[in-house]
């Protein structure tokens, strides 16, 4: 598939990565002019959100209906500068972003692991969990299905509101690696029996 990255820093860099070992082609669209943001985003299948939550509303003016039918990837998190979260308990920056892009399919993914492993969806020999939340079937089962070509075990969270679940555990873990001094070798894996 085609995927346009938005960003070109630690996430975008290694999820695109984890995509183009997998045959995926790349291209990244961000603040260099010779790649802009709407060219990258007219040119994907799949457009995948890499910025940082303040840059979101900016981004979207950029890339315009270029996203429109298209699984748009949020891998983004709605925390403050003190790294507190931002909003969550009635909507959670997936659905603010699915509410700017009325006519994408916005998927909630990637935002639980720490960049250095999103290359690669494993710590070791083991696979992390992607958690996954959307409303639209066939954007999520596109996303479940990149996730598990990049190494990761994708987990189906349900609706796209599950999102506000799941970027407090980014907050968590951002809290266990750096605030609790685990470092960022750690990840969330789902164990089932």
């Amino acid at each position: 598939m085609k995927i346009a990255i938005i960003s070109k820093g630690h996430v975008g860099t290694a999820l695109g990565a984890g995509l183009k070992r997998s045959g995926h082609q790349v291209r990244y669209g961000h603040r260099d002019p010779k790649e802009p943001v709407h060219d990258a985003a007219e040119w994907g299948e799949v457009v995948i959100f890499a910025v940082p939550h303040d840059a979101v509303g900016e981004t979207v003016s950029e890339i315009g209906s270029s996203a429109d039918g298209k699984a748009v990837v949020d891998a983004t998190n709605a925390f403050t500068t003190s790294f507190e979260l931002a909003m969550g308990f009635n909507t959670s920056a997936a659905e603010e972003l699915q509410k700017m892009l009325t006519k994408a399919h916005v998927v909630k993914a990637f935002n639980t692991v720490f960049a250095e492993n999103q290359s690669k969806g494993c710590l070791g020999k083991e696979r992390l969990s992607a958690f996954i939340a959307g409303d639209d079937a066939k954007a999520k089962q596109t996303v479940i299905q990149l996730a598990r070509e990049i190494g990761f075990d994708p987990i189906d969270t349900g609706p796209l509101k599950s999102a506000r679940y799941l970027e407090p555990m980014a907050i968590l873990i951002i809290q266990l690696g750096y605030g609790l001094k685990m470092g960022t070798k750690i990840g969330y894996k789902l164990v089932t029996m």
